[in-house]
């Protein structure tokens, strides 16, 4: 049984805890911590942990084999490296830290230590995109060319005084926030890029990080990604389009408010025309919190790097930095190679 400890009681935490609880495996919720007490104590009681006051606590105690870390960006480095350093395998939601250099930090320690390090990109374990990464897998499409995403959402009342309005504590913006799973996304098709070029914008929302981003990546191979992550979609919107010499994916929704998950797999014909289409639909619960979690087990189980790793939230961190960098100076950034094994 992989004992785990769950540092952040809020919506992601909650999220984490009913995936453990739904699935059949060798996960246990052990321990639950949270500034706040009233919710510590009813994530504990719902999930049968018991509470702990200080995650510090947490992150040192024998009957832990694992720690989520489900928090505000600010935080994540320190209770990350705690975790670590007390011999923790650590599941960190996305993003890996608010910036490259704490993402880089976490991650190198999770390497010296030979632990598990895995970052929250649950939108792999979407069914849709899990079914579109076979195909392509499976040279289905042919050669990737190119690919596109847009991913929004309205915000809501009082959006501007919530921590991810504050640059402090968020790190970023929208780029930051659901830009990252997108960046994510794109590496996972296609692999490195070696150039990022973007605009970020405040449109709407009075605050001090972006609630726009656009973004292009071109890798080594002249394949091009673009992007546009908005928190002034008002009616949310996840849209992520594959296309290659053979044909195209195309992932639309994501389920509840994002629409009924589809994925849309189109055959170009040599002779011209409207191309073959099929179209499979996932209705249902979102289940990549569950699946993820599953991965999280089976990576500790297997001693092997997960799917989407801490190397992952790294080279998404960079990314998203290069993109920040790019929209100060308004030039291409070129990416220079990281050496993993330093």
């Amino acid at each position: 049984m992989i004992r785990i400890g769950i540092v952040g009681a809020g919506l992601i935490g909650k999220k984490r805890a009913e995936a453990i609880a739904s699935l059949s495996g060798n996960l246990k919720v052990n321990l639950v911590s949270d500034i706040d007490g009233e919710k510590t104590a009813a994530l504990g009681l719902s999930c049968g942990a018991a509470p702990c006051v200080d995650w510090r606590d947490l992150t040192r105690r024998d009957d832990i084999d694992g720690v989520i870390v489900a928090v505000p960006n600010k935080f994540i480095l320190e209770i990350a490296l705690s975790a670590l350093e007390h011999g923790k395998h650590v599941l960190c939601e996305k993003p890996l830290g608010r910036n490259a250099g704490e993402a880089e930090a976490i991650w190198s320690k999770a390497k010296e230590r030979g632990l598990i390090l895995k970052t929250g990109f649950n939108h792999r374990f979407h069914p849709a995109v899990r079914a579109a990464k076979k195909i392509a897998d499976d040279e289905g499409i042919g050669k990737i060319y190119l690919m596109r995403a847009v991913y929004g959402h309205g915000g809501r009342p009082g959006y501007e005084k919530e921590w991810r309005a504050n640059r402090d504590i968020s790190g970023g913006g929208e780029l930051l926030d659901q830009g990252v799973h997108v960046i994510d996304l794109f590496r996972w098709f296609i692999g490195e890029f070696e150039e990022a070029y973007g605009r970020i914008a405040t449109y709407y929302w009075p605050m001090e990080v972006e609630d726009n981003a656009f973004a292009m990546f071109r890798t080594g191979r002249g394949q091009v990604a673009t992007m546009h992550t908005s928190s002034t979609q008002w009616k949310n919107k996840f849209l992520l389009e594959i296309i290659g010499e053979k044909g195209y994916l195309v992932v639309d929704g994501l389920g509840g408010s994002y629409g009924t998950e589809r994925l849309v797999i189109g055959k170009r014909k040599v002779s011209g025309g409207a191309p073959d289409e099929e179209i499979l639909e996932f209705p249902g619960p979102d289940i990549s919190w569950r699946e993820e979690m599953t991965e999280f087990a089976s990576a500790i189980t297997g001693n092997r790097e997960p799917i989407g790793s801490g190397y992952d939230g790294l080279m998404a961190n960079r990314l998203v930095g290069a993109i920040y960098e790019s929209a100060r100076r308004n030039v291409p950034i070129r990416l220079g190679p990281f050496e993993r094994g330093k």
